[in-house]
């Protein structure tokens, strides 16, 4: 062993030393500061199928393809990242000898191949990842999904990837040149054209450079470690480790995203809060601290990659609204790391605003750290707040950064958890907010309608829809929810209208509760208002369970024509001890088309865009029966059949299915002034008329009001309103192709 060599070995072994000291001490530190969140059991349970489940999404990349481009060359670099430790083991060899190979693998054909394709493929798919981000700055694209992502991490991972893989190829270009490669041309082509170059060089110099090149990859990928140890809150790195937990933990355990319901609200050690038992001066009523979400909300905020994927897809952030869910996040997480200092010495405040750690526990702590703790989770500049006001109230809680996170960050859950607090405790948010509230208390509808007219939508209808506990609804089939905005909503009750003649012409005993219906209390929970919610939702359950006493879940059928209302029924109620079989309006007319009940005749003209309700298509997975009625109603006539989907007449817009853009009334945005920036209705207006369809479709009386809305913000000069867009539920849709 040569000077050189010697040297090298050294250098290498001790920055090793260094990198996992580092690694180590992160490691310890995340533990302890996970630790501090609040207790969340329901994280533990079906272990096999959460393994499973991490493992499909990482390995199958099943999240990050949705964007195919970026995910087949992410899949590329995740793979390299792991199979080239095999020649992170050769390089340490290699310092100290150069002609080093692996014992037995070493010096099979296949190994030299594979390790050739993955460095390769990793090193092409780094530098497709480098242009990617190049093209998508923030200074070049207003609104970059990149926009508030720190820079210099981001580029010195990509370039430690790339650096880490030009060494590679480095060190097997000079054992060629020196003799000493053990592999064919056709196994490893790329390096024997750079091999090539160095031909005649001396053997010695030749080998000096393998020494050199593998100290360089050594100190280039331990350095990192070190450099990723010293910067906790670097997501763009620490995700490589912390992103299998965080899959592994996620809400759901079969893989769906954390859509649908909201999680309840939980007390100290993670179960339903009972409102009737609890104590708002010991149990948590919400998020008022950082500490006070679950350590799987401090994981979430540790493990963000800074990607954007859930800003660029964000309609709050994309009509100039100050949200991105991903500064949102970030935010938490350079508050919570800040604040961990104080927080592992003891520290934090009760319930009451007492401060639980004693001056000795304190005594030690950082200032800085101090400072961070006195301030506010939620405020604005003047008050020095983590979240702005502004942010945390722009969401319209579509779930489309759920949707898009590669790493199952739970962004809505974690907004609803900060707005309990401001609603429940705090009594702070926007002010038209509370007529809604009071409207739902007094009124058990948002509007504040009289109650007794919730039926007077059905007088119009040339037949009688029989009331639950009349003699007529003795065997009813299903049970029409029709929702408030289907009684007291002049667009909503044209809906509630169709859906009736729709069921009727089709043969199927259904009824409704009338005046025993009340609203389920969805903008009341999505806003924060968690009493108020289950106040309403233990009402409906009761009298639900009523309407169907004797029968068992399957014959507990409910026909909604409301996504909120579908989904709060589904999803939600089962937390209150309401089971029933829910279905949304459009699959239920999908099925009666499908075997013939319903048979539409007369084509729809002008074309048709499908408009998806956020909380029928993202939080549900409900796309495709909508998308059956309109293809069966625009084709009537030429033998199109509901199985036909779009195949005639359907236009999609730009954004569709999963990737819908939000109509911005989700969220109790319905009943709040949109006073910054575009408005969200009028950008998804814009979309639908890009597609030259005189209808739009929508499947939710929330999305027809600002749908409508939008249409009349938008409608261009010198067009009336008898030939402009007109916008439909599909059930109107089918009701009109019937030739009714």
């Amino acid at each position: 062993m040569h000077a050189l060599q010697i040297v090298a070995t050294v250098v290498a072994w001790l920055v090793f030393a260094g990198a996992v000291v580092m690694a180590v001490r992160a490691g310890r530190y995340f533990v302890r500061l996970f630790r501090v969140g609040a207790s969340d059991p329901s994280r533990f349970v079906a272990k096999g199928q959460r393994t499973a489940t991490m493992l499909r999404e990482i390995l199958g990349h099943t999240r990050m393809l949705k964007w195919t481009r970026v995910g087949v060359a992410h899949w590329f670099v995740m793979v390299a990242f792991g199979a080239l430790l095999f020649t992170i083991v050769e390089a340490f060899g290699e310092v100290s000898n150069p002609r080093f190979e692996w014992p037995v693998i070493g010096h099979w054909t296949v190994y030299g191949l594979l390790m050739e394709l993955i460095a390769g493929l990793c090193w092409i798919s780094i530098t497709v990842l480098i242009i990617i981000r190049q093209v998508n700055l923030p200074r070049r694209r207003s609104r970059s999904r990149f926009l508030g992502s720190t820079a210099w991490q981001a580029y010195y991972v990509e370039w430690t990837i790339f650096a880490i893989c030009a060494s590679i190829f480095a060190i097997r270009t000079f054992k060629i040149a020196a003799g000493d490669f053990p592999y064919p041309t056709w196994a490893t082509p790329l390096s024997h054209a750079f091999g090539s170059i160095f031909t005649g060089m001396p053997h010695g110099t030749a080998l000096n450079l393998v020494t050199i090149c593998a100290l360089v990859k050594l100190l280039v990928s331990w350095v990192w470690f070190i450099v990723i140890g010293l910067n906790l809150t670097m997501g763009v790195a620490w995700h490589r480790f912390l992103a299998f937990f965080n899959i592994f933990f996620k809400r759901n355990s079969d893989g769906a995203a954390a859509l649908g319901p909201l999680k309840p609200m939980a007390d100290a050690d993670g179960k339903p809060l009972d409102f009737e038992e609890a104590d708002p001066e010991k149990d948590p009523f919400g998020v008022a601290q950082v500490e006070q979400f679950t350590w799987k909300g401090l994981l979430d905020f540790t493990t963000c990659t800074e990607c954007g994927r859930c800003q660029s897809q964000c309609p709050a952030w994309n009509t100039g609204k100050p949200l991105s869910p991903k500064l949102l996040v970030l935010s938490l997480r350079d508050h919570a790391h800040a604040k961990a200092p104080y927080l592992l010495a003891g520290g934090g405040k009760d319930a009451t605003g007492e401060e639980k750690a004693s001056q000795e526990q304190l005594a030690g702590v950082d200032a800085l750290a101090l400072a961070e703790a006195d301030r506010p989770l939620i405020g604005g500049p003047d008050e020095n707040g983590v979240i702005d006001p502004d942010v945390l109230w722009s969401c319209t809680t579509c779930g489309a950064c759920v949707e898009q996170c590669p790493v199952d960050i739970e962004h809505v859950d974690h907004i609803v958890d900060m707005r309990r607090y401001q609603v429940l405790i705090e009594s702070s948010f926007p002010t038209e907010a509370g007529v809604m509230l009071r409207n739902l208390e007094n009124k058990g509808n948002p509007w504040g309608a009289n109650p007794n007219t919730r039926e007077d939508w059905t007088k119009s209808l040339d037949f009688e829809i029989p009331r639950v506990g009349s003699d007529e609804a003795a065997d009813f089939e299903y049970l029409y929810w029709v929702g408030c905005a289907g009684a007291f909503d002049d667009k909503a009750k044209k809906t509630a209208k169709s859906v009736a003649t729709l069921l009727h012409e089709a043969g199927v005993e259904f009824a409704i509760l009338g005046e025993g219906e009340t609203c389920t209390g969805d903008p009341a929970r999505r806003m924060g208002n968690e009493f108020v919610f289950q106040m309403l939702a233990q009402q409906n359950v009761e009298t639900l369970n009523e309407a169907f006493e004797g029968r068992d879940k399957a014959k507990r059928r409910i026909v909604a024509s409301c996504a909120h209302c579908f989904n709060t029924l589904a999803r939600e109620y089962e937390q209150l001890g309401g089971e029933y079989s829910v279905v949304h309006h459009t699959q239920l007319l999908a099925d009666l088309v499908a075997a013939g009940k319903l048979t539409p005749v007369t084509p729809i003209e002008g074309g048709v865009t499908y408009h998806d309700p956020c909380y029928l298509g993202r939080h549900n997975r409900i796309f495709e029966p909508p998308r059956e009625l309109i293809g069966a109603a625009a084709g009537s006539g030429d033998g199109a059949a509901a199985g036909d989907g779009a195949a005639s007449g359907l236009t999609e817009m730009p954004r569709f299915a999963e990737r819908s853009f939000c109509c911005g009334a989700g969220g109790a945005r319905m009943w709040m002034e949109e006073r910054i920036g575009k408005r969200i209705n009028v950008e998804r207006v814009e979309e639908a008329r890009s597609t030259g369809a005189k209808t739009i479709a929508v499947a939710c009386p929330f999305c027809m009001t600002m749908m409508s809305d939008g249409v009349n913000a938008t409608k261009p000069d010198g067009v009336d309103a008898e030939n402009d867009v007109e916008v439909l539920d599909v059930a109107t849709v089918l009701l009109r192709s019937l030739g009714k």
